[in-house]
């Protein structure tokens, strides 16, 4: 058994697909399975069931590919301490982040991470919390840009930015569009669009509304968007209103920005942070990202006092 044996199944479990996991291993198939073969020769069991497409791990093979991670892992952060000492700055960092972020933040990350010219790559996944959140403990991503405080002993939390809710109504609400600020009353969860339950956006926006022991006998349609820019499409071309982020103002129409309003008495606020396991040990390149997003989002959402507002998720 050696580590690039464990690198192959890995790669086989992500990709659950033989050809395609030696095309990311830069090898060739035959040789990927014949490494595969070894090894399960080697242990005595099966770790894939090839008879099933998409490959599928068998049940020893689960417990196996994650041991195989923690171990892939910690021969990483052999690595990473040699680079620490040595004070090198490089190498790739795998970078998760939440849909609710990525369309806001991601093009100005980008440019900014382009213009400074570190030798650091970006590999970038945008997806849900919960699977982040598995994909940091299993090693499959060094860090992630979410939502926080998460709450979980095993990540460590890197507090970046706050940024504001704002209620975005449409023109059709006449009541409360006549409002230049909108207090948590208005905000009826029979004429609220939210986006589905695996966002915690949603979860922070029910806290704001304190809607979770409210009872509702009907609502507009039976539907959750699964993104902040389907929500405001829908409010702008129906009636209703919905809860959008302070850095989404920026993309808006001047014609859209006439619909957004402030929550009064309440400002509400999301703590965003670059979260790693408890163990990532790359100081430098950490602080690097990290210098990059506050270069990334306007000055004002930088504040500590913020911090005071920040809702649960």
């Amino acid at each position: 058994m050696n580590i690039q044996q464990l690198e192959y199944i890995i790669a086989v479990d992500n990709h659950r697909h033989f050809a395609k996991a030696a095309e990311a291993s830069f090898v060739t198939q035959p040789t990927l399975s014949m490494m595969i073969q070894k090894l399960e020769d080697e242990l005595g069991v099966k770790i894939f069931d090839r008879s099933q497409l998409p490959v599928q791990p068998t049940v020893i093979g689960i417990q196996i590919i994650n041991q195989a991670r923690v171990i892939v892992s910690q021969v990483k952060q052999i690595k990473e301490i040699i680079q620490e000492e040595k004070g090198i700055v490089q190498g790739v960092f795998k970078l998760g982040i939440i849909p609710t972020i990525a369309p806001y933040l991601l093009p100005k990350l980008m440019k900014v991470h382009d213009e400074n010219g570190y030798d650091i790559v970006l590999v970038i996944e945008e997806t849900t919390t919960g699977q982040i959140i598995e994909k940091l403990l299993n090693g499959a991503l060094d860090g992630a840009i979410l939502a926080t405080p998460l709450k979980n002993d095993k990540i460590s939390e890197h507090p970046i930015y706050y940024e504001r809710f704002y209620a975005y109504v449409s023109p059709r609400e006449t009541s409360l569009y006549a409002k230049k600020e909108l207090e948590e009353d208005d905000l009826n969860i029979n004429r609220l669009w939210l986006l589905e339950e695996v966002h915690c956006f949603r979860g922070q926006i029910l806290r704001i509304c304190n809607m979770r022991k409210r009872k509702s006998s009907h609502s507009l349609f039976s539907y959750e968007a699964g993104s902040i820019s389907t929500l405001i499409n829908i409010v702008d071309n129906n009636s209703g209103l919905t809860i959008i982020p302070e850095m989404a103002i920026e993309d808006l129409t001047e014609q859209q920005k006439k619909n957004v309003r402030p929550l009064k008495g309440i400002s509400p606020v999301r703590e965003i942070s670059l979260v790693t396991r408890k163990e990532f040990l790359r100081e430098r390149v950490l602080d690097i990202i990290i210098s990059e997003i506050k270069q990334s989002v306007p000055q004002p959402l930088l504040s500590l006092e913020l911090k005071k507002f920040v809702v649960d998720i």
